[in-house]
């Protein structure tokens, strides 16, 4: 059997300088000695206040990283953050927040935050967050792109249809004028993209990908992924590989296809452990799928709960309900409030369409119901179109108990 890789730390030159924006005087002393130890060769420098317009492009200049205290003052902070990539677009910023705070992290992100770290800091925290960083920027300072979107399909449970929604939704992205695609079968154990698109193992998969990290380019590549209908796809390995429950980082296939396409679905395992979380950071978002029956309304509950413990904010996970009928299972307004999480696209049950999608190996035409939802699915991921349904309230008391802690 093969050997899995070493996970590759995140490395800084002697050179580099980080800035440690922090009036709040209990967080740096909590954050400081973290620093030091995740980045011993790194001059960091501390600024107890925030420093005005002429300051910041004095500083931005020389530094590479800046951790910023969003919570003393967040208007200044967001001001700060604005001058700091004005005067240096390749600065990564690591906002501090003090709790999870879903609308001012994506507010943070939309304004070219690099990550965020929520108190109280951890070790683990820390070299996530650097290790995403240097995926994003070249040793020597090299400017970083911006990248295509990032989209991970989980299953809040097996046999929820997620394969077949990330395969599709993959082709949907051509229709949105996506002109390079990847479908990415991220499922160590049971991936099944190579069943479900007919496509015959070329012998490579993403743990290739993760013995080339080093030396990888498009030409290494393209010896590894199979192309179909127009989309590239990385299939899962056929058999099974020594070390695969120590799979931690996905970094490097995610960030080499990040920065190659123009968009990139992740077909995850679920939810738990090191290797679904890390792609889970590294997403844009989050298509969480589940059915309205309870069994695989619980397993999503607890999906979230998990995923909520491990600070994946709840700002880009999308609840998707699949092979949804209206007289089985829970209604979509009873689903959001047992999962205090809005219900963000149903996709109905389509029997026909999707055998006979599976039977081809092609993707399901979008005259069907399966497919007309899955384009409107894809319209709303792509922003094209604006999702603004509520859960509305409701006497669902007696259901919603089962759901309760």
């Amino acid at each position: 059997m093969q050997q899995l890789p070493e996970p590759d730390f995140p490395r800084f030159g002697d050179q580099t300088e980080a800035l440690i924006i922090c009036p709040n005087p209990a967080m740096l002393n909590e954050l400081s000695p973290l620093l030091k130890t995740y980045l011993p060769q790194v001059a960091l420098r501390d600024l107890r206040y925030y420093p005005d317009a002429s300051q910041v492009r004095t500083m931005a200049t020389t530094a590479r990283l800046c951790f910023l205290d969003t919570v003393s003052d967040r208007e200044a902070a967001v001001t700060v953050m604005g001058e700091l990539l004005a005067s240096n677009p390749n600065l990564a910023v690591i906002n501090l927040l003090s709790g999870n705070d879903p609308d001012f992290i994506l507010r943070g992100l939309r304004l070219g935050a690099s990550d965020f770290l929520l108190r109280p800091f951890t070790g683990e925290h820390i070299e996530a967050a650097l290790a995403k960083v240097s995926r994003t920027q070249h040793v020597d300072g090299a400017e970083r792109k911006e990248g295509g979107k990032i989209i991970c399909v989980m299953p809040a449970k097996g046999a929820c249809g997620a394969s077949t929604i990330a395969s599709n939704l993959a082709y949907q992205w051509k229709r949105l004028g996506a002109k390079r695609i990847l479908l990415s079968d991220m499922d160590p154990l049971t991936g099944i993209l190579s069943f479900l698109l007919k496509i015959k193992p070329n012998g490579y998969s993403f743990i290739d990908v993760l013995h080339n990290a080093q030396k990888l380019d498009i030409d290494l590549w393209k010896g590894m992924i199979t192309t179909r209908q127009g989309v590239d796809v990385l299939l899962a390995p056929e058999t099974l590989v020594e070390g695969m429950n120590d799979l931690r980082d996905p970094g490097p296939i995610v960030e080499f296809a990040r920065n190659n396409y123009d968009a990139v679905i992740l077909d995850a395992s679920g939810a738990y452990g090191d290797w679904n979380l890390n792609q889970a950071r590294l997403a844009d978002e989050i298509v969480l799928v589940t059915t309205n029956e309870l069994p695989a309304l619980q397993a999503a509950q607890r999906s979230l709960t998990y995923l909520d413990d491990n600070r994946i904010g709840r700002w880009k996970i999308r609840l998707v309900v699949n092979r949804y009928h209206r007289d089985v299972g829970l209604s979509p307004e009873v689903i959001g409030q047992a999962l205090h999480t809005e219900v963000f696209h149903m996709i109905p049950t389509d029997y026909e369409a999707v055998q006979k999608g599976l039977m081809d190996g092609r993707p399901i035409p979008a005259t069907t119901p399966f497919g007309k939802n899955l384009t409107a699915l894809a319209d709303k991921l792509s922003g094209k179109e604006k999702n603004s349904a509520k859960p509305k309230s409701g006497g669902f008391s007696g259901l919603l108990s089962m759901f309760k802690s």
